[in-house]
């Protein structure tokens, strides 16, 4: 399921076109199926070691199998049988000769659909928390070269007081530690299915180990340490509870938040020209407007975190209304959106480490909006030095008052640009303070503690929670587009 391939047909955007081929193959028919066998494999063995009659040979048949699928056959057979599990029961057997009689022994179909949903959720969350673990490390590196370059900050979308450009970077990265820290602990919460028998009773496994009760508790304990899990759902119907891909969804449809609020973010400092993403040489933004540097990357992370977002809707629905031990309503729902989630994450991550890799920030810019409306801002700090300097407040803030109304007639009505410096420097009334203005017009003087943070954040929580992540730090970012 790698990038590309036949046109003839229709395939998924996220497999042909942008997620990687890690995660892709992770959803593929190849691996779920050769799960399938290794989880009878593993169930093999351990009927085996607990005493029931399965021979060392049959074991070595299945293992020399694992990777021997016919899918010709498999389709043919479910298309017959109308069961997918049966198929490829039949299909293993058919190369199993001598174990064919022990394929499945005991088991449910969910024993290998439910336990191999969770295998491939626990790797795919393997494969998304280095790419996260990247892009925060990413844009610490950006805020930490800008912790100190003043920039206008903005609520409402209308200007405000002063921040950094490394203090906004670090909004991003504290939404992207939290997605990190979620993604984690679901990951780790994630427990096996286990040996459970048709409706999670374990009767047909008590029945094959002739009603011996600890029998029946190693075996579930054996095959879930083999999968590499920590521990086994005690209690489960015939599936695992649904609950648990709301969980999953949920963390992906928060992250799925995070990167269309930095997307979007940068796509307005793109309109502004503070800031742009990475634009190559031979780029073109449009096909009717060469000038165009339109912010592309940022609006594909938007584009998909918005479906990332909505994908949690369906586990939702679904966990709701499992009746009693299970319905098969949740089969074909669960194939599209687990699926679809992991492909869309794994998605806006390459993209967006790929973005915190090579943003552009053009000072000048920045500089030049902190002139159009620093002035403003600076009218209670020439106040107070007015007032220092003997002045009375009130008739202060009156001149003042009127000068703004003034300077900021020229900028909303002329189109000028805001000259209400020039008008405190020509007013005599003034003068007590004149010398002091490019002091209390110094941008860095309006940013209060926001370098200090940056640098207290990137060390006391970000450099922590990246540690466990060192060896996988230097991985570029490919983009399939």
């Amino acid at each position: 399921m790698a990038a590309g391939g036949d046109c003839g047909g229709y395939r998924s955007p996220l497999a042909s076109r942008y997620a990687s081929p890690e995660m892709c193959f992770l959803f593929s028919d190849k691996y779920k199926f050769r799960t399938w066998r290794q989880l009878w494999l593993w169930l093999a063995e351990a009927e085996q070691t607990l005493g029931l009659p399965v021979t060392e040979e049959q074991i070595q048949e299945m293992k020399s199998n694992l990777d021997n699928i016919d899918f010709k056959m498999a389709a043919e057979e479910e298309k017959q049988l109308r069961h997918d599990v049966m198929a490829h029961v039949h299909t293993f057997a058919r190369c199993c000769p001598k174990a064919a009689g022990i394929i499945h022994l005991g088991a449910t179909s969910c024993y290998v659909g439910d336990n191999t949903d969770l295998i491939i959720l626990r790797n795919a969350f393997d494969l998304l928390l280095p790419k996260l673990a990247r892009v925060i490390s990413r844009l610490a590196d950006f805020a930490k070269e800008r912790a100190d370059l003043p920039t206008l900050g903005f609520t409402h979308f209308q200007p405000a007081q002063l921040t950094t450009v490394g203090k906004r970077c670090c909004l991003w990265i504290q939404d992207l530690c939290m997605d990190l820290q979620n993604l984690k602990r679901v990951r780790d919460e994630l427990r096996f299915r286990g040996v459970k028998g048709t409706t999670g009773t374990q009767a047909s496994f008590l029945q094959l180990f002739e009603g011996d009760d600890q029998k029946v508790e190693q075996l579930d304990k054996m095959v879930t340490e083999k999968a590499g899990f920590k521990r086994a759902f005690i209690i489960t119907g015939q599936t695992y509870t649904r609950k648990v891909d709301i969980e999953v969804l949920s963390v992906l449809a928060s992250l799925g938040a995070s990167v269309h609020k930095i997307c979007t973010d940068i796509r307005l400092l793109a309109n502004l020209k503070e800031m742009e993403e990475p634009f190559e040489k031979q780029q073109i933004g449009s096909s009717a407007m060469p000038y165009k540097r339109n912010p592309m990357r940022s609006e594909r992370c938007c584009s998909l975190a918005r479906h990332l977002m909505t994908l949690v809707l369906d586990p939702l629905q679904t966990a709701s209304v499992q009746w009693f031990e299970r319905t098969l309503d949740d089969s074909a729902n669960r194939r599209i959106c687990l699926a679809e989630a992991f492909l869309t994450a794994d998605t806006v991550l390459n993209t967006l480490q790929n973005i915190s890799e090579g943003l552009v920030v053009y000072p000048k810019v920045i500089e030049r909006r902190i002139r159009q409306e620093l002035p403003f801002m600076a009218t209670e700090n020439i106040i107070m030095a007015m007032v220092k300097a003997g002045g009375n407040r009130q008739d202060c803030h009156e001149k003042i008052r009127v000068l703004s109304q003034q300077a900021a007639a020229v900028v909303k009505q002329e189109g000028g640009d805001n000259d209400l410096i020039e008008r405190i420097q020509a007013d005599a009334y003034f003068s007590p303070i004149h010398s002091q203005l490019d002091h209390l017009l110094d941008p860095s003087s309006f940013t209060g503690r926001a370098s200090q943070q940056v640098q207290r954040f990137l060390e006391e929580e970000v450099c922590p929670l990246l540690k466990p992540y060192e060896s996988v730090m230097k991985v570029k970012a490919e983009l399939c587009l």
